[in-house]
């Protein structure tokens, strides 16, 4: 059985905190969706997240998120990729809750999350 992924949202690097803020207000603007301010970001909506300061992947990166992390990083695993696990978060019980794929993919690094 292929595991389901859905796009959780775009992260997009700025150089700056200032730069990720102006780029969400715009997004929000252009789309007609709500900024909030985020530790590490400023998101517009629930689909752009705007890096105050460069992180994985040249342009940024993109979250999807699966029902079952665990046998999606299975899948994926068998599928011939890899993950960077110094990346990896865990909930308070130890599962996998989030995790960058090793790489980048058109200038992006790929974010995979529990739902």
């Amino acid at each position: 059985m292929k595991i389901k992924f859905e796009l959780e949202h775009v992260g997009i690097n700025t150089p700056n905190a200032e730069e990720a803020e102006k780029l969400a207000q715009l997004l929000g603007m252009m789309f007609n969706i709500e900024p909030r301010h985020g530790q590490k970001s400023e998101f517009a909506g629930p689909y752009f997240e705007c890096m105050k300061a460069p992180f994985l992947g040249s342009n940024g990166h993109i979250a999807m998120r699966t029902s079952d992390l665990t046998a999606a990083v299975e899948e994926l695993k068998e599928k011939g990729f890899s993950f960077n696990m110094e990346t990896a978060a865990y909930t308070e019980e130890g599962a996998l809750k989030n995790v960058y794929l090793d790489g980048e993919f058109g200038g992006f690094a790929i974010h995979i999350m529990q739902k």
